[in-house]
């Protein structure tokens, strides 16, 4: 690792695990019987017919059913109190990502505080946020008519037909006031579909790859016989993480003024992902309001342990410690090849986007801090007096004295200071990681392509070869798209389509090209899964063969 004192060692991996197979589970068919890349992706999967659309205005909720016992995969409601004998190991052995207002902290939504019931649907919950995130009849048109369920399927998948990849694979759907499913798995899409369509979530998570169906999870008395065994690799960057260096905004407020340091981090983890790790299939997707989420889903990523993704967290793990810690950044010399050329990539962002557009040390109290990472106690008095007798100088102006009164002062270490320099860059520019998500197969992230409660936007993809164009204020809304639909006529069948496929509404609003890049993602990660699938098959024939 570039920057710590000592190198964890690196423990192989346990051996996986083989998926348990069910009625359904065969092995896994990748061959595609010579189906060309676009057969891949338009292969037929388990439809379902959609109910109706019907202007949102004119949609009726459903009764309330009758009340019943909970069964085992019953909703779980968040409450203030809980009765202390309840254990809670089996219901949420992972964590959640995002810590959203929506679902976390303000509404001291805690593990400890979730307990299973039955939550009767008739239960006020919270009013919806202006940004229709939380609208029911705008939730059923946007899932209806908008989300690529075909190529989210594949994604997941790796291959157009069910495997254990998908069929084991745990979701978590997020319902309004407060309620969550958990450890919920499918067989096929039809059936993922179906639930979606009925509960309309406000937020769908995804989670790892299990041994055997989630939903038996409490059939297995031996805690080995049901454990994760494969998860893309996720990497969550929030810009709350940034407070204190950012003076644009704070909390959940962004502009694109402090957009700019996710696109740093993203330049950052891109490049060295691919040229440190090898890694070819990672996606950025926009997280709905103030963040950016990763996911590598080259195979060799997705079967990662969790030792090896502590390691490659560490890895990553450059700016430590709290606001309030001091320097945060002690990196060893000579500088890690991964940290120079970071380095390259930031020192214009720091000109420019930090600098010139946040002026962080231009307030006496921010200038204090940036004296605290100098290493020279007399430059930091000389620079302290100069600053104090010319009030209002800009960080730029600053940043340009540190130079020149050191150059005056003829007794300042050039290579401490340099490499105090260099510190002091990284930690105002270098990404910042949520590192739980990185670490830990059983961590829950939002899933691409949902719709965020509160500001209404969705979590689209985030084009890396157009970074610097990327608007978060920008992307589609719930509601934007639906009146996209109206605007362009509404639902129109053409001939010889399906009856489910409605005429590719989704083509018709400005969502196109975030999921036409999700298709073309999708069709660069099925290739290489069958190409895998083929050199496998060779290799066990010729070591078949009797000579």
């Amino acid at each position: 690792m570039p920057h710590s004192e000592s190198t964890p060692e690196q423990q192989d991996p346990p051996a996986r695990t083989e998926l348990t197979p069910t009625m359904e589970d065969t092995t896994l068919n990748l061959g595609n019987g010579g189906l060309t890349d676009e057969d891949l992706l338009m292969a037929d999967v388990d439809e379902v017919e959609s109910p109706p659309v019907v202007p949102p205005a004119a949609v009726e909720q459903e009764p309330p059913p009758s009340s019943a016992p909970a069964e085992e995969d019953a909703p779980v409601e968040i409450k203030q109190e809980t009765k202390s004998d309840i254990k809670l190991e089996d219901l949420f052995d992972g964590m959640d990502s995002d810590s959203d207002d929506e679902f976390s902290g303000k509404n001291n939504h805690t593990n400890k505080d979730l307990v299973t019931g039955q939550v009767p649907p008739s239960s006020p919950g919270p009013a919806a946020p202006s940004g229709g995130g939380s609208n029911p009849d705008l939730l059923r048109a946007f899932y209806q008519l908008l989300f690529p369920w075909r190529h989210y399927f594949q994604w997941l998948n790796h291959s157009p037909t069910p495997t254990p990849d998908f069929k084991h694979r745990e979701f978590s759907l997020w319902l309004s006031g407060g309620v969550v499913f958990r450890f919920q798995s499918y067989a096929t899409l039809d059936l993922l579909r179906k639930d979606v369509f009925k509960h309309l979530p406000e937020r769908i998570e995804i989670g790892p790859i299990y041994t055997a169906n989630p939903r038996d999870r409490k059939t297995f008395r031996n805690s080995s016989a049901f454990k994760p065994v494969a998860k893309e690799l996720c990497f969550d960057i929030d810009l709350t993480d940034y407070d204190d260096v950012r003076t644009c905004c704070d909390k959940a407020n962004i502009c694109g003024k402090c957009w700019r340091f996710i696109t740093m981090a993203i330049k950052v983890l891109g490049v060295a992902l691919k040229e440190d790790f090898g890694y070819e299939h990672v996606m950025w997707v926009y997280s709905g309001r103030r963040g950016a989420h990763a996911w590598v889903c080259d195979r060799k990523a997705r079967g990662l342990d969790d030792h090896k993704r502590k390691a490659i967290g560490n890895y990553f793990s450059v700016v430590k410690g709290g606001e309030k810690t001091g320097k945060r950044v002690n990196v060893r010399r000579p500088l890690h090849p991964h940290l120079a050329r970071s380095l390259g990539i930031l020192k214009e962002h720091f000109l420019t986007d930090v600098l010139e557009a946040q002026d962080p040390w231009r307030e006496e109290d921010r200038a204090e801090k940036l004296l605290m990472l100098l290493p020279d106690v007399k430059l930091r008095v000389a620079l302290k007096e100069k600053w104090e007798a010319n009030p209002g100088r800009s960080s730029v102006v600053k940043w340009g004295d540190i130079d020149s009164v050191a150059k005056t002062m003829g007794s300042v270490n050039t290579k401490d200071l340099l490499e105090a320099k260099q510190d002091i860059v990284l930690e105002y520019t270098y990404p910042r990681l949520d590192i739980l998500v990185t670490e830990q197969k059983t961590h829950l992230l939002k899933s691409p392509f949902v719709v965020h409660p509160g500001t209404g936007r969705v979590c689209v993809p985030i084009d890396t070869d157009d970074l610097d164009g990327f608007d978060p204020l920008g992307v589609p809304t719930i509601r934007g798209l639906v009146n996209e639909i109206d605007t362009a006529g509404g639902v129109v069948k053409k001939e010889g389509d399906d009856e489910d496929r409605r005429g590719a509404e989704w083509e018709k609003t400005s969502i196109k090209p975030y999921i036409d890049q999700f298709r073309g993602f999708v069709h660069g990660l099925l290739r290489e899964e069958r190409e895998f699938v083929r050199v496998k098959r060779e290799r066990e024939e010729e070591g078949g063969l009797d000579f």
